[in-house]
């Protein structure tokens, strides 16, 4: 088998610069780079930089100022990086030579790319690494311009906010929604009067014409591209763009100010009253009329707790804004209103709907109650027998002590100690604990009591006059000490005041349950399980009745390859769909029937039956390294009973993961660099992008054989032959890595 790596050549633009203009470029540069040396930068030395360029309300010359440093450029190659040495990367990229054409307007944006075609015919270009870091350095930058300029319902390429903030957001601000619509886009790509509007956007508060020029460049060389209505924005797929995220968020920033205009107008023109007005009338309830709206990139989520006509008027004038100022195409039939409470509603990639708070938080079944119930009666019994075995260990320790005691006493010997107050010390102990429990033993009390109080004859009026008055006097303190020490009557009254203080509480609480279900509506959050399961049966974890199957393909991979490729889409899965209401769905799905398919995929591979697979990987899916450590990758039964959303991360979908397949290749030649981002190592494995869209011959944009919101990867990354270390491939197939972080245009053709 013979490799080749495929050299990509192209002409490189030539801009002219006279020989002035390019002294003055070169001083002025080589007095910026002195005073910014090759050494990374902080966040807060960075964001400095980039304000030091605000003059009246603009930024100014960014790319000569503050992209083009090395210093600038290698913090942006570190964000890129999975390792922190910034020695390695000097190696690949002269960071000092990128600088110097970046601030003479020299780079050549068409050579730093690679056309990629498709067996389909279609084309798109990569930016290499070079490039990359550009990109990379431009999007620090507009981060930094921007960030805080966007409004708080901007969600999607930005620090902190991602999907799982939204869902957060929804699920704990939003309250009693009524109608909410979701804007959907036709499929359209950003076209040259789109990019004109996005540049005259950020004319607005940036002057600078290279890094105008720079990204109409990116646009026209098909460098970068927008498509909205797609499904690959936000989902680490190679064909996105570092840059798009921030982009679109400055496309759509005057819409999200628009919106966030309307919904203030709105706020004025409703009455507020005073809470404390409102809870002194009984069975008055007042719900205020609210408007909640969620964008992430091209996702636009608005909900109202108003009456239909007034979100009807609402919808008007969002789609007009949107259609008439941002020039997009809006699928005015999808876009409808729905009803927040009959009718689900897809976002993000999640069910969303209505519920009363009894569905997100049950109250206890019988069933629950009886178990509970079972359980204290049980946690008694223990407390008893330990109680029993306690006081029968104290007993044989009490008569040993006594013993020794006397032993002690009995002995001619005189010791310089006394041990009898050590000995009272201890008995004084016990006898205290003795008395506490006894008195907090009603039972006992009440029987104590009755055995000291009656039948006696000394109570009776013609005995007691023929008594001794002494006698008398102190049987009737004896009967005062034993009605005020051990009287149940006070210890009961506070049990049944505990009863009926616990049994008001209980009907308080169920009081205001269902007033608060009648009164108040919150958002549910579900994972949309049935396309979680045609996704399962689509790539092949299941047959036709839903049962785990092997996956052929895979078995030309290692085993611990194997079980990491389960893994990452396993843990991908859990961790998207982690703050979802039907986790528990997901779980089973990730338990069972991945579980089960990668323990027939091994079987299938050493020609073995699934309890001999069990027996050699155990259920956990246990790999042992060389050295004869096991290592596991794929979560275990316990870890995933045990994940939930007490802390909610922003993990990428597991589109990619699932439409990607790494199959190992054998080969004599000599091995090639990791094609991971500033990687040095050269004991690499070879290995071909097999996508599921080409071995199924399926289309993704084709709804009823892929799976609804799930994105692809270009088909022209099929076949294509990658060189890995070990440690990329691991991190690539558990998802810690993407293609994104991959140099995709350094493939190798394979004859």
């Amino acid at each position: 088998m013979l490799m080749n790596l495929k050299r990509m050549t192209r002409l490189k633009l030539r801009f002219p610069v006279s020989s002035t203009f390019s002294s003055r470029f070169n001083s002025n540069y080589n007095s910026a780079a002195t005073a910014a040396r090759e050494e990374p930068l902080t966040k807060t030395q960075l964001k400095t930089l980039v304000l030091s360029n605000y003059s009246h309300g603009h930024f100014s010359n960014l790319i000569q100022n503050v992209v083009a440093l090395p210093s600038v450029l290698l913090t942006a190659s570190l964000s890129m990086s999975m390792c922190n040495h910034s020695t390695s990367m000097s190696n690949h990229i002269s960071f000092q030579e990128m600088g110097q054409q970046l601030f003479e307007n020299r780079f050549d944006v068409q050579s730093c790319s690679v056309d990629m075609s498709s067996s389909k015919g279609e084309f798109f270009v990569l930016p290499n690494l070079k490039l990359k870091v550009l990109i990379e350095a431009i999007k620090l930058v507009l981060e930094i311009v921007y960030d805080e300029r966007f409004v708080t319902f901007s969600y999607g390429g930005r620090v902190n906010m991602g999907r799982h903030t939204a869902i957060r957001y929804l699920k704990n601000s939003v309250e009693n929604p009524s109608w909410w619509f979701v804007v959907w886009f036709n499929r359209q790509e950003f076209d040259e009067r789109s990019v004109d509007k996005l540049c005259l956007f950020m004319e607005e508060k940036i002057r600078d014409t290279m890094l105008i020029d720079l990204l109409r460049r990116l646009f026209d060389f098909k460098i970068m591209r927008i498509e909205l209505g797609g499904c690959y924005l936000g989902r680490g797929l190679p064909q996105e763009c570092g840059l798009c995220s921030i982009l679109i968020n400055i496309y759509f920033n005057g819409f999200d100010k628009e919106l966030q205009e309307m919904r203030l107008k709105i706020y004025e023109k409703n009455p507020k009253f005073d809470s404390n007005e409102l809870c002194s009338k009984s069975n008055v309830y007042y719900k205020p009329l609210k408007i909640y709206a969620v964008r992430y990139l091209d996702e636009i989520l608005v909900i109202t707790s108003g009456s239909k006509p007034l979100t009807m008027d609402l919808k008007t004038r969002v789609l007009k804004f949107l259609e008439e100022n941002l020039e997009l195409n809006v699928d005015r039939v999808k876009t409808a209103i729905h009803s927040a409470v009959s009718e689900k509603i897809d976002f993000l990639g999640m069910e969303l709907q209505a519920v009363p708070p009894s569905v997100l938080h049950p109250p206890m079944s019988e069933k629950a109650v009886r178990a509970r119930k079972k359980y204290l009666r049980q946690k008694e019994v223990r407390a008893l027998e330990l109680k029993n075995a306690r006081e029968r260990n104290r007993k044989k320790l009490g008569l040993k002590i006594l013993n020794h005691v006397f032993k002690k006493q009995s002995n001619v010997f005189k010791f310089d100690f006394q041990i009898e107050n050590e000995v009272r010390d201890i008995f004084k102990t016990w006898a205290d604990e003795v008395v506490q429990e006894f008195l907090g033993s009603l039972e006992e009390r009440w029987s104590w009591h009755r055995m000291l109080s009656r039948g006696d004859f000394l109570s009776l009026r013609h005995i007691r006059d023929q008594m001794p008055e002494d006698l008398v006097d102190a049987y009737d303190k004896f009967q005062e000490q034993v009605n005020k020490h051990l009287t149940p009557v006070k210890a009961r009254k506070a049990l049944e005041e505990e009863e009926r203080r616990m049994q008001e509480e209980e009907e308080r609480k169920y009081g205001e349950r269902t007033v608060e279900d009648l009164t108040r509506l919150c958002m549910k959050v579900s994972a949309p399980i049935e396309l979680v399961r045609k996704a399962v049966k689509m790539v092949g974890f299941t047959n036709n009745m839903g049962r785990p199957r092997p996956i052929s393909l895979l078995t030309a991979l290692e085993d611990i390859d194997i079980i990491k490729w389960y893994a990452g889409v396993g843990r991908r899965w859990l961790d998207f769909f982690c703050c979802c209401h039907n986790f528990k769905m997901v779980k089973i799905v990730v338990s069972y029937h991945l579980r089960f398919s990668c323990i027939l995929t091994l079987a299938e591979k050493h020609e073995s039956t699934k309890r001999q697979a069990i027996k050699h990987f155990t259920k956990d899916l246990k790999v042992a390294d060389m050295e004869g450590n096991e290592d596991v990758y794929f979560p275990t039964e316990r870890e995933v009973k045990m994940m939930g959303d007490k802390s909610l991360s922003d993990p990428k979908p597991a589109d990619g993961a699932l439409s990607l397949a790494l199959i190992r290749l054998a080969s004599d030649e000599p091995s090639h660099s990791c094609v991971t981002h500033f990687c040095d190592r050269t004991d690499t494995i070879m290995y071909r992008i097999r996508l599921l869209q080409n071995r199924m011959n399926v289309n993704p944009l084709d709804e009823e054989k892929w799976v609804r919101g799930m994105g692809a990867i270009h088909d022209g990354l099929n076949q294509k032959c990658i060189p890995l270390c070990s440690d990329h491939i691991s991190d690539l197939l558990l998802g810690k890595i993407t293609l994104q972080d991959i140099d995709c245009t350094s493939f190798v053709d394979v004859d």
